[in-house]
């Protein structure tokens, strides 16, 4: 801003003008009739310019006349203006009067709502309704930018996934949902909670978007950066003539795909839970909780997400996999009454892969778990060793994480069993094991030891127990739970999400910690 100043020639406590000018006074004086100007502070300031021209000639050529931005043509400086962030402006503006007659030019906040917000919608079309590109950004994009991302909802140990985005003149928010059960592969499914809007020039509008009457009044609340709440100021539009068993039956058939009738004996249990959460997790507010998408590394095993994931009689859950040096870590953004959203649910060691046997073999049970009984008690041998005292320089062993120590061992490991070519290591599911899906790929990549979180109903007594993690493509991996003598498979998210990267690897990690600790 002092720059600025400078070249506008503004003094510490007046408005922008030019020191000099050349050509017509009247020119001069029509381009300067938005400055603020003072009469006597004009005639120090002549006397002033008119003794240091008497002072050069005599000591020699003058010095060349200053230049100013408010020579520029207003065409060049709104091209400039456009180019800088939205949040600089309003400083700019406080310039001269000059500065800010020319920020009121939507050109400039039409362009920075595409390159700030990806705003691609025709913005002339609010100017019907008497709302400017200015209004929008101001009171919409910048006013609600913290919000924008991912966030988890606070419902108990059920969790979520809300991505709110820009989504043409709206920011709206969106429900992520597992696709039905145990369809892993199917797209993610998504409905809107709520959207804000500008429909006129004083506020914004929020509108709650659940319920079968259309979008009605709500409120938004920011706690913090990284939190805020949601609450339906009219939560009878979310009642249907039937009363809450129509209500219910209706959101079976949404979420479910199926009538009540068709699963209620398999699921009674859930649907006595469920059905709680529909019927008061929207009639009150909301609190949300930032989530990131965790960072990835060229040495990562495969990229690093959001999959979703088969649980039992649980269905399709949300699951993040991170990467942590040595290991490999799946957190549940969605949650049961086992094990809530927020808990680690796999833990994959990279240092310790295991070589499966061949396909006869290996559809034994018992053969499985010699090999992974075999992987712990090595594991469990090595920790004691590093608590005991250094084995390196650096107290740690000498394995390597991720695809750089998958590459080491992918040599050792095709002389023991070849791969067919470009399809991987012939798989099937042990005898014994059930699956909610079996139609899981029957080839993979690689395999490590992993450990996996079961628990009682309400997270009673959890502990982790002995597993397999099977990698079997860049976006499906599968978890062998040894004690449960069940199989998960997980395949990953497809979508692209905006606003979601972590300012650091340290944010990440504190992050989980955070989202662990609300459910500990």
């Amino acid at each position: 801003m002092a720059v600025c100043a400078r070249l506008c020639g503004v003094g510490p406590a007046r408005g922008c003008r030019r020191r000099q000018q050349r050509g017509d006074p009247a020119e001069a004086a029509a381009a300067d009739s938005g400055a603020d100007t003072d009469p006597e502070e004009e005639r120090i300031e002549a006397a002033r310019a008119g003794a240091g021209a008497g002072a050069g000639a005599a000591a020699g050529p003058a010095p060349p006349p200053r230049r100013s931005l408010l020579e520029l043509p207003p065409e060049l400086l709104v091209e400039i203006f456009a180019a800088l962030p939205g949040t600089d402006l309003p400083s700019l503006a406080r310039v001269c009067s000059r500065f800010r007659r020319i920020l009121h030019t939507d050109t400039i906040w039409r362009r920075r709502c595409r390159e700030e917000y990806g705003v691609c919608e025709n913005l002339r079309k609010l100017e019907i309704a008497g709302v400017s590109c200015r209004d929008v950004y101001a009171k919409l994009l910048h006013r609600y930018r913290h919000i924008l991302g991912l966030w988890q909802p606070d419902i108990g140990p059920y969790g979520g996934l809300l991505n709110v985005v820009v989504d043409g003149l709206f920011i709206i928010g969106w429900m992520y949902l597992p696709p039905h059960d145990p369809h892993v592969d199917d797209p993610m499914r998504f409905k809107p909670l709520f959207r804000i809007h500008l429909m006129e020039r004083k506020s914004a509008t929020v509108e709650c978007m659940y319920g079968h009457r259309g979008p009605h009044n709500g409120h938004i609340q920011i706690v913090k950066k990284d939190e805020f709440s949601t609450k339906c100021n009219q939560t009878d539009h979310h009642r249907m003539p039937g009363g809450r068993q129509e209500e219910f039956r209706t959101w079976l058939r949404e979420e479910w795909g199926r009538t009540l009738e068709d699963i209620f004996h398999e699921h009674m249990q859930e649907l006595i839970l469920m059905k709680f959460i529909y019927t008061s997790q929207y009639d009150n507010c909301l609190t949300y909780r930032r989530i990131y998408l965790p960072p990835s590394h060229p040495d990562d095993l495969i990229r690093p997400g959001l999959f979703k994931g088969t649980y039992g009689s649980h269905g399709l859950e949300i699951v993040m996999l991170s990467f942590h040096g040595r290991r490999a870590r799946g957190t549940k953004i969605t949650g049961d009454p086992n094990i809530p959203a927020g808990q680690q649910t796999v833990e994959i060691d990279l240092a310790r892969r295991i070589q499966l046997p061949d396909v006869e073999n290996l559809r034994s049970f018992n053969e499985l778990s010699r090999i992974v009984l075999e992987a712990r008690e090595q594991a469990r041998q090595e920790q004691q060793q590093e608590e005991a005292g250094p084995q390196d320089g650096e107290g740690r062993g000498t394995a390597q994480p991720g695809a750089e120590l998958l590459a080491k061992k992918d040599e050792a490991a095709a002389a023991e069993q070849p791969a067919q070519s470009g399809q991987g290591l012939p798989f099937v599911l042990p005898g014994g094991v059930s699956s909610r899906n079996e139609d899981y790929p029957r080839t993979y990549r690689a395999c490590f030891y992993g450990t996996g979180l079961i628990a009682g109903h309400g997270f009673t007594s959890p502990e982790r127990t002995p597993g397999v993690f099977i990698l079997f493509d860049e976006d499906r991996f599968g978890f062998i739970w040894l004690e449960l003598k069940s199989f998960s498979l997980y395949s990953r998210v497809q979508a692209s999400f905006r606003n979601a990267a972590a300012p650091s690897p340290q944010a990440f990690e504190e992050m989980l910690k955070n989202i662990q600790s609300l459910t500990s």
